[in-house]
């Protein structure tokens, strides 16, 4: 018998922003294949990845969003966590095997009163179980054969930390918001030990990353429940229509130069233009060029004319 040939589905030309609320459980990969398979996009990837036992927001980049992913990643982020005291673990959280244990429990005023050492720029070693490359090694494939990792400290930004709850003696809820490379696990365990205890991770729920927030968080449930009530011919431009943000939603934080259509014809062509009116940036590492309010292309201005370095195609 003739072995049947394998229909590829169609792939859809879609650009923007998912804001994924990620369930727990499952890991970021997981989740970005779970939305591959309801919008089969042309293009995908996601901006900063979550541990299973996390939830919270996963920005999903379609098409010429992936783009501006580094922009997001780039940006601070905002975590709420819970710390159980009295046991550190190898992993920090609730997946590693307990290495030390303590009886100190450490009340609300002693916890305030240390936060202030653990704001600002402060230097953080980070999880032997993480993804920091040791020798070209992840440090967590090195950490579960077996071998000792011995990772330097290097310096982080916490702009806020503060406790928010303490539901009983062994649990205490903190939220941080940090710049890039912040590990919170690693901020459990060192404040444990500031605290003359010990301390990891029982919960973690990101809940800002760049210039996505929880107002624009969108559950996986609720995506797969509007994709069933669709039809199939329908459904991807009903979803996207409904779920995913414009692609500018990523550069809010840069400049923007808006430009006339024939300038917008040039850069897309790689061509430097001169930048006309009063208001006009002279200079900027980094800006993004659009028309009639659709990205053109990101890339720097110099004595006033803007370079681009990554064009859009939308």
């Amino acid at each position: 018998m003739a072995r049947q040939k394998q229909i590829k589905r169609k792939k859809n030309a879609i650009n923007g922003w998912l804001v994924l609320d990620k369930p727990y459980g499952i890991t970021s990969n997981e989740a970005l294949g779970k939305i591959k398979r309801i919008f089969s996009p042309q293009k995908v990837g996601h901006a900063g990845t979550l541990d299973p036992r996390a939830s919270g927001l996963l920005p999903v980049a379609f098409g010429e969003a992936t783009k501006t992913v580094p922009f997001v990643m780039d940006g601070r982020k905002v975590y709420r966590f819970e710390v159980t005291w009295g046991a550190e673990t190898n992993t920090d959280d609730t997946e590693g095997d307990v290495i030390a244990t303590s009886d100190v429990r450490p009340d609300a005023d002693a916890v305030a009163a240390v936060l202030a050492d653990f704001t600002g720029t402060i230097m953080q070693v980070p999880p032997k179980f993480s993804a920091i490359k040791v020798a070209g090694e992840r440090a967590y494939d090195l950490a579960r054969d077996g071998e000792e990792v011995e990772l330097a400290a290097r310096p982080i930004d916490v702009h806020r930390l503060e406790l928010v709850d303490c539901p009983d003696a062994d649990r205490a809820v903190f939220e941080a918001e940090c710049g890039k490379g912040t590990y919170v696990r690693a901020l459990a365990r060192d404040l444990g030990r500031r605290l003359g205890t010990c301390g990891h991770v029982t919960e973690l729920r990101r809940l800002l990353v760049g210039p996505f927030g929880e107002e624009d968080l969108v559950d996986l449930d609720e995506i797969l429940g509007a994709a069933e009530e669709l039809d199939e011919g329908d459904a991807v431009e009903a979803l996207v229509e409904e779920f995913v943000l414009p692609v500018r939603e990523a550069m809010d934080a840069l400049v923007e130069v808006s430009v006339s259509l024939e300038d917008a014809a040039k850069i897309r062509k790689g061509m430097a233009i001169l930048l006309r009116g009063r208001e006009a940036p002279l200079n900027s590492q980094v800006a993004f060029a659009s028309h009639a309010n659709v990205p053109v292309a990101i890339g720097s201005i110099d004595k006033g004319r803007f370079q681009p370095t990554r064009v859009f195609h939308l």
